[in-house]
């Protein structure tokens, strides 16, 4: 039986636009940071509460840190 398949042309793989990644990319983090934003404000608290010290990290840099790790998941292929 013959092979057809190695004749056939192997179309160019298209490229998304890196600006339209870009865009994306950032709404999805802004969303993802807005969504850890409430529990990193609550984690704080009820750290500081329990020890009677502030963590190193406020709820801000915190919910930041959480989306930068989340974020890139979701665009991994």
């Amino acid at each position: 039986m013959t092979d057809l398949t190695t004749d056939t042309p192997i179309e160019a793989k298209q490229s998304r636009n890196t600006n339209a990644e870009k865009r994306e990319y950032g709404a999805y983090f802004v969303v993802i940071f807005f969504a850890c934003l409430p529990l990193a404000l609550f984690t704080y608290v009820l750290f500081a509460l329990r020890n009677f010290r502030l963590p190193e990290k406020d709820p801000v840099q915190t919910a930041w840190s959480q989306a930068g790790i989340i974020t890139p998941m979701i665009f991994h292929p």
